[in-house]
């Protein structure tokens, strides 16, 4: 029986690209902002385009914690985190095909999971798949919040 794990699923489909109740959803507002502005980097805060590769990090460590990929660099990984940003490699256009890319295999993993391994702890961490998940939900939330904050301060 897997239906905790479709709700989980649901739930992340619904904050990426559905009818969240808070508002509008990730994929959608990502689109709308100008790629000219994502690199603007105001006083005390961090640019879009940084928020938008911590949230990859993320999100690609649930993939493969979710695959149980040995061959995963977690030290790299976590050295990826609030990564220096190359304008050349990390544009926006590229940032948000990976993003959604790595969500579309998030939805797929997570269709072949029964709610059993929600219970399972994750390799190199002392919680479940559960926390992770929701967290990773809760996470792409948070950092919303901020890149509408951005939106709205450079009049996007």
């Amino acid at each position: 029986m897997n239906k905790e794990v479709q709700s989980i699923a649901l739930n992340l489909e619904r904050v990426l690209n559905g009818q969240p109740w808070y508002g509008e959803a990730v994929m959608p507002m990502l689109r709308k902002i100008h790629p000219a502005v994502v690199y603007i980097n105001p006083e005390n805060s961090h640019a879009a385009i940084e928020i938008l590769y911590h949230m990859i990090t993320w999100a690609d460590f649930t993939l493969k914690r979710l695959e149980k990929n040995q061959d995963y660099d977690l030290k790299a990984s976590e050295e990826m985190d609030w990564r220096i940003i190359d304008p050349k490699i990390h544009t926006w256009k590229n940032g948000l095909a990976e993003f959604e890319s790595i969500h579309q295999q998030l939805i797929s993993v997570l269709g072949k999971k029964d709610d059993a391994f929600l219970s399972e702890l994750v390799d190199f961490r002392e919680y479940n798949y559960r926390f992770l998940l929701n967290g990773l939900i809760q996470h792409h939330i948070y950092h919303l919040g901020q890149i509408a904050f951005l939106k709205n301060l450079l009049g996007e």
